[in-house]
Parts: structure tokens; C-alpha cells; sequence
């Protein structure tokens, strides 16, 4: 096979069809990037989940005088200092927890007025309307009903409540956002293998006469084929470097130079370049192979021997 004839034709196809062409590199550039940016956000719930969920606890509020006279989990009073002692040695007793530590009235007030010191509820507050607790840190954060089992409905005890039952519906949104998201990347997936397989159509109807002869002289299907393919591979491999390099402004414009400089958002462990570039090679191999292997089916009817 002669590598310069091939290059010519390439080259011959995609000025033929240069908006066509265009069209395939912008829909093949977008749905990749899509593609990619599914994969990070796939990995960024993973990373938020396994940062947060070593953090979360389960914490027991008891009941105060307030809570006996308004609410019937506490009909039989406010916790007493004995019912205190008996939860905190059971729950040391237990081999699922970590680590206990006891909150009182006092430093549950002074918390309070620290987060929401400007709130107009603050100011009428009392330290005796506050509630007792007992934070745990569990061994393992899925192992919360357990605790919820063993205290719910105990005496001077008013909830159990688990910081990760909130971190499960925050993940849970950016699992729907996620799937959002690939479900616009199909759709311009779609779109990006239907204009290359026109484009495809388009430029062999438009070279009919050569491969009419090529087909005279002998050349086989897969010489004949070569130029077309590779013209749909190398709009493919463009658009796969747009999308990579959206990928990359993305992480330096979105995450270095917005989020992480945001002080609500400096808790959030974000993913790292490592796991962009680990993504690349992907996006770049499914941008070269996807319209090579749709062009190559696209063309069994119109240029067999």
C-alpha cells in the first residue's frame, strides 16, 4: 500500500466535506468531554464519600427539661446523670464504636452561637435549651443502625440521628447529576456517529469515480477503505484532543481557580491532575477508534469488490 496515496486522499476527503468534518470534530469533542468529565465526577463522589464518611458521627441527643414537657419521646423527664452513665458504658461496651465524646448544654450552646451567631434565633436562646449528646465515631460508618437500634426509645434519650444519612442525599444528587450527564453524552454520541457515517457516505459518493477504478485494477476492499477510514479517525482524534484539552481548562479553571479558592468549599477534597491525565488516553483512544470502526461498517455496502 502506498502511505502517500492514502495521505493524499485523507487529506483530498476532509477538505471535500470541511464543514461536515467540522461537525464531527465539535459533536465528537463535546460528547467525549461529557464522557470525561462523567468519569471525574464519578471519581470525586468516591473521593468525597471515602474523605467524609471517615469523618461522619452518630450522634445521641438527650432529652432537657424543655424537650419533657413538649415533646412525648421525653415524657418521663430529662435525662439524669445515671441514665448518662449507663449509655456512655454500653457504648463503650460496643465493638462498633470508635470513640465517644460527650457534649454539654454549655458547649452545645457556645457551637451553636459560633455557626450561627448572625441568625435572629440566636439571640433568644438559652444554654439550658440546649441539648445534651454523645457524639460516636463508629469503626464503620455503615454500621449506624446498630447504634439506632441500641438507644432509640431509651430513657433521656430524644433521637439518634447519623450525619451520613445528609452526606447520602448530597451524593446522591451528584450521582443524578452524573447520570444527567451521561445520558446528554449518549445522546451526542449519536449524533456524532450519524454525521460520520454521512460524512463518511457523503465523501465516498463524491469519489466514486476513482474507486470505480481502483475496483478495475484489482484493489482490494480494505485499500479502498483505508483513505475513508482514516479520515473519519483523524476528525475523531481531533475531537478526542478538544476534549481533552477541555477536560484539563476545566480542572485548572473550575477546581484550582474556583472552588478551591472558595473558603465555603476548602473542606471538600477535590481529585487531583493525576486522575484528569489518567483519563485522557482513554478519551483520546475512543475519539480515534469510535468514527474508524463506524466508517468501516458505514462502508460494507458501498465498496465491496
Amino acid at each position: 500500500m502506498r502511505a502517500q496515496f492514502v495521505l493524499s486522499e485523507i487529506g483530498v476527503g476532509l477538505r471535500r466535506n470541511l464543514t461536515m468534518t467540522f461537525a464531527v470534530v465539535v459533536s465528537v469533542a463535546l460528547s467525549l468531554a461529557l464522557f470525561g468529565g462523567s468519569l471525574l465526577m464519578r471519581d470525586q463522589v468516591s473521593t468525597m464519600k471515602g474523605y467524609w464518611y471517615d469523618k461522619v458521627n452518630v450522634s445521641i441527643f438527650l432529652c432537657n427539661k424543655a424537650d419533657a414537657e413538649q415533646d412525648p419521646k421525653c415524657a418521663k423527664g430529662a435525662v439524669t446523670n445515671e441514665q448518662k452513665d449507663r449509655i456512655l458504658t454500653d457504648l463503650k461496651k460496643m465493638p462498633v464504636v470508635d470513640t465517644v465524646q460527650h457534649e454539654t448544654a454549655d458547649q452545645a450552646y457556645k457551637h451553636y452561637k459560633e455557626q450561627f451567631g448572625d441568625s435572629p434565633l440566636s439571640s433568644s436562646l438559652t444554654p439550658d435549651q440546649m441539648q445534651e449528646s454523645y457524639r460516636i465515631k463508629l469503626k464503620d460508618p455503615e454500621k449506624y443502625q446498630v447504634v439506632a437500634t441500641a438507644f432509640s426509645g431509651r430513657d433521656g434519650v430524644q433521637s439518634v440521628e447519623d450525619q451520613k444519612g445528609v452526606l447520602d442525599n448530597l451524593f446522591e444528587l451528584l450521582n443524578g447529576m452524573n447520570w444527567a450527564a451521561l445520558a446528554v453524552m449518549a445522546l451526542m454520541l449519536v449524533v456524532a456517529l450519524m454525521l460520520i457515517v454521512n460524512t463518511v457516505r457523503v465523501s465516498a459518493f463524491s469519489r466514486r469515480r476513482e474507486t470505480g477504478i481502483m475496483r478495475l485494477v484489482g484493489a482490494s476492499s480494505f485499500y479502498i477503505q483505508m483513505p475513508f477510514i482514516l479520515e473519519a479517525a483523524v476528525a475523531g482524534l481531533i475531537g478526542g484532543g478538544l476534549a481533552c484539552g477541555f477536560l484539563l481548562l476545566g480542572r485548572y479553571f473550575i477546581i484550582d481557580h474556583g472552588l478551591q479558592l472558595s473558603e465555603k468549599l476548602n473542606l471538600i477534597n477535590f481529585i487531583g491532575w493525576d486522575a484528569v491525565l489518567a483519563k485522557l488516553p482513554l478519551v483520546l483512544a475512543i475519539g480515534l477508534l469510535m468514527p474508524a470502526l463506524a466508517a468501516f461498517f458505514a462502508l460494507r455496502k458501498y465498496l465491496k469488490v
